[in-house]
């Protein structure tokens, strides 16, 4: 075996699809409901526990990383939603034309970033 072969494709020149980042992208905000959920499950039982148990929670939550680390959590909710009816509409086998696919993929970005901005705004 030949120690100069190259890569195929080579990591420098590949470049990653919308619609491949898109998918890596729902998984991750997949992995990322489901630490909120862990997260919710503490709010929750801090809520059954008592009030001090309720205080401590909303000192931890007053954080500044904690609300960005809510608000992400909400994006990722938003964000999987919208994934999830691309998902419906691809069941119906529509859409599946290259340039129909990026054009999907823009709005679903769009649509999450939406959701998360109006919820932001009314909140």
């Amino acid at each position: 075996m030949s120690a100069n072969r190259p890569l195929s494709p080579h990591l420098q020149v590949y470049r990653l699809p919308l619609t491949g980042l898109v998918s890596i992208t729902h998984r991750m905000t997949g992995v990322f409901l489901s630490i909120g959920l862990v997260l919710f499950v503490y709010v929750l039982f801090a809520i059954a526990a008592g009030e001090g148990a309720y205080g401590a929670m909303q000192a931890f939550m007053s954080y500044w990383l904690f609300k960005l680390v809510y608000w992400g959590f909400i994006y990722a909710l938003f964000f999987h939603l919208v994934h999830g009816i691309r998902h419906l509409i691809w069941d119906f086998c529509k859409t599946f034309e290259r340039m129909t696919l990026d054009k999907y993929a823009v709005y679903e970005l769009i649509a999450s970033a939406s959701l998360t901005l109006i919820t932001f705004v009314v909140s």
